[in-house]
């Protein structure tokens, strides 16, 4: 770094260990570490991006942190809510809430269902304000009819499966790009393989359940090959596709 005139910036910089819990015990390492001649704290926490990572990538530190302040714009909005015809509601919650919600919300994919109930929750109530429910009123009927909006899984489902339509067709970068390889483009036999004709995509191998099964490069050809031919059409445009998609997420969560 001071070859290229860079200095570190300690205000700035965060150090975490990733892994599981039994690598984690097997780490040795004091309360900092030296990086170029700068003494960096090590952190059980570190923000990314506006997403709050955990030593154990279990994200239960971040969805606490987004469903705490989400409720409180819940309740603030509470106030007002007489105020505000459905429609006008409905976009105020769409921009403090829900799109907070699915921001980097294909993280959570493989996530544990503790973590990701908390975030069902916040969705429920969401609905609840808009449509004038009580606190135990049952909502999933009317977020189904009214707002047709998609539960948190199929949210985060919906995100992963968008990002590899734009992968396929040169929308995204190279580094998401490169793990979506269909199996026609292998040539020889596998040309011949019923995956291949379905125009399936590789699954990336990976090691471990908890950590390898929630990367993209696993998560988004496993998403990708469950989707029926008719929407993985590929002479669709983003917006076709996105309907599409969005019809099929539908009739998984609902029926």
């Amino acid at each position: 770094m001071s070859a290229n005139r860079l200095k570190l910036n300690t205000y700035k910089t965060q150090f975490i260990w990733l892994g599981t819990p039994h690598q984690l015990h097997k780490v040795v390492c004091g309360d900092t570490i030296t990086i170029g001649g700068t003494a960096i704290q090590v952190s059980t926490e570190a923000v990314c991006l506006g997403v709050l990572l955990d030593s154990a990538l279990t994200f239960a530190l971040h969805v606490r942190r987004l469903t705490g302040r989400s409720f409180y714009y819940l309740r603030q909005m509470r106030i007002v809510r007489k105020s505000l015809t459905q429609e006008a509601a409905k976009t105020v919650v769409n921009a403090f809430v829900t799109s907070r919600m699915d921001y980097c919300n294909s993280i959570l994919y493989g996530a544990s269902a503790i973590h990701i109930r908390p975030l069902q929750n916040l969705f429920n109530a969401a609905a609840r304000l808009i449509l004038h429910k009580g606190k135990y009123d049952r909502i999933t009927a009317a977020i189904r009819d009214s707002l047709h909006w998609l539960p948190v899984q199929q949210r985060i489902e919906y995100k992963i499966c968008v990002l590899v339509y734009k992968c396929l067709h040169q929308a995204a970068p190279i580094y998401l790009s490169e793990p979506c390889i269909p199996v026609a483009t292998f040539g020889g036999c596998r040309s011949h393989l019923r995956s291949a004709v379905k125009e399936c995509l590789v699954i990336g191998y990976c090691k471990t359940k908890n950590y390898g099964q929630r990367s993209f490069s696993y998560s988004g050809p496993t998403l990708w090959n469950l989707l029926p031919m008719t929407v993985r059409d590929p002479s669709m445009s983003l917006l076709q596709f996105c309907a599409r998609l969005k019809t099929e997420m539908f009739c998984r969560a609902y029926d």
